[in-house]
């Protein structure tokens, strides 16, 4: 599945999830209209939860966080992974998830990271962590992006400050703890699934009607 930022803005990050209890929460997310979720790699046996949720949903965008490694990439591009995502910019792993037919989202905190991992070949980026990039921030870097290139804050954003992060110009948000927690039941996820998806509607209908 391809990732498109207008139709998956919201990307839960199932960071300490147990595989045998993925594909539940999976279901939650998917029954509150999310299309698109990522598994980091320092969860517990991730490729075992890639997989299974590669097959379990196959209209779901899968993606994998923490990828570090071009080793890692060519893993994951075997168990059909669809998104790369990364907390820094290792151009080598852009590079290499490019050229395999996945999409990469690399962590960026500076312009010059923007920029190199833009001339490597993505037009997504990661602005993490979003507690250090704030929305005044988001709004300065948007001024200076290409228009095509799509920015997510992740880390530290909530249902109760999205509503800056939108106004600035951040195109979607990647959500860790304020979605899924490890040890939290699928009503839990689908609750806090279902708060985050109304904040953004209320948000992005009254700065980008």
């Amino acid at each position: 599945m391809k990732f498109n930022p207008q139709s998956h803005p919201l990307i839960p990050i199932l960071r300490g999830i147990q595989t045998h209890e993925a594909s539940a929460i999976a279901q939650a997310l998917v029954d509150q209209g999310y299309e698109c979720l990522e598994v980091p790699l320092n969860s517990p046996t991730p490729f075992a939860t890639l997989k299974l949720l590669r097959q379990a949903f196959p209209d779901l965008v899968v993606g994998a966080g923490t990828v570090l490694k071009v080793a890692q990439v060519e893993e994951l591009a075997s168990l059909g992974v669809d998104l790369i995502l990364a907390p820094n910019c290792n151009l080598h792993v852009i590079e290499r998830a490019l050229g395999l037919g996945m999409q990469v989202m690399p962590g960026v905190a500076t312009p010059s990271e923007c920029f190199s991992a833009i001339d490597a070949g993505t037009d997504l980026l990661k602005a993490f962590p979003g507690e250090m990039i704030s929305p005044k921030v988001v709004k300065a870097w948007k001024a200076v992006l290409p228009a095509q290139v799509q920015l997510f804050p992740v880390g530290g954003i909530t249902a109760q400050n999205m509503a800056s992060y939108v106004e600035a110009g951040a195109d979607g948000f990647g959500f860790g703890s304020a979605l899924y927690a490890p040890g939290d039941n699928p009503e839990r996820v689908s609750n806090k699934a279902r708060a985050l998806r109304q904040a953004w509607d209320a948000a992005h209908g009254r700065f980008q009607a």
